[in-house]
């Protein structure tokens, strides 16, 4: 559909909860190529990889994180997959790592023909 007069508040929260809702699909369609969720007070992310270091400069405590082969939770970027992201951030950071039994959704299933 095309507008061309202005936009209304209800068309922009439609497009804004259709971009929520491919992010989800699409997180949903790529959670089982990761091992780890890592959360920032800023960002969500899936990750092969992750090193979080606890460092400090003049008396402050800060968090580095890096991850390797990550997806990012942003439903304005384009390019949601990343090679590396180094984020650092003061606040605490949430890692979890993954079961890959509760992910695996191709073979053991009880529906054998």
């Amino acid at each position: 559909m095309v507008h061309d007069g202005p936009v209304s508040a209800e068309d922009l929260e439609n497009y804004e909860t259709d971009m929520e809702l491919a992010l989800y699909r699409e997180y949903r369609d790529v959670v089982g190529l990761f091992a780890y969720v890592v959360e920032t007070e800023r960002r969500f992310y899936l990750a092969n990889q992750v090193d979080l270091q606890v460092r400090s400069a003049a008396g402050e405590v800060y968090f580095e994180l890096r991850l390797g082969d990550a997806w990012v939770w942003d439903v304005y970027r384009s390019a949601r997959f990343v090679k590396s992201v180094r984020v650092v951030t003061f606040k605490d950071v949430n890692v979890e790592e993954l079961a890959k039994a509760e992910l695996d959704l191709s073979g053991g299933s009880a529906f054998r023909g």
